[in-house]
């Protein structure tokens, strides 16, 4: 009973605390492409800090790395093991950049101080929608290919291996498009 009472007197708070950390965590995939890069990164940080709009950062990345974004895959087995992996592009249920920048967007209204005259934030509608955004970013990492600035390999990201639920990485020969 306490519990319930808690979630309806802090309903706000819940929410918005649940849209902070999607927030953030868009924010580093945008950015996670240059974190293997020291250099290039703290060379660039300050123009990532002065940007509030996670399209305007996503520009700039890309003008480093255009294959910044985490692709995700399926890996098909194959009998050579994985030094022969083949991999086919997920076609749908991932978080898309288009999404990325869109959902980053809608968080920032919840999380900013709004007109007090203005149309307030629909709490219950974020309520709804989040598990769905964690879902769509989940299913884009869960088995992903990434491409590093001024790297010719491409790597392979399992974030949960069946055999000792940890994350995996492996690195493959030049990149294909």
């Amino acid at each position: 009973m306490i519990r319930k009472e808690i979630a309806v007197k802090y309903h706000a708070t819940h929410v918005e605390t649940m849209v902070l950390q999607l927030r953030m965590i868009l924010e580093l995939i945008a950015l996670s492409s240059l974190a293997a890069n020291r250099e290039i990164f703290e060379a660039n940080r300050r123009k990532f800090e002065d940007h509030w709009r996670v399209s305007k950062i996503i520009k700039d990345v890309e003008a480093l790395n255009q294959n910044f974004y985490p692709m995700p895959i399926l890996q098909l087995e194959t009998p050579g093991g994985p030094a022969e992996q083949e991999f086919i592009l997920r076609a749908d249920g991932f978080l898309t950049k288009d999404e990325l920048v869109e959902v980053h967007g809608r968080c920032g209204a919840v999380l900013h101080a709004a007109n007090p005259y203005g149309k307030k934030a629909n709490y219950g509608q974020f309520e709804q929608e989040v598990p769905t955004w964690v879902t769509k970013v989940m299913t884009l990492l869960a088995d992903h290919k990434i491409q590093l600035l001024d790297d010719e390999s491409f790597y392979f990201v399992r974030m949960e291996d069946p055999t000792d639920k940890r994350v995996h990485l492996w690195t493959y020969g030049r990149a294909q498009p």
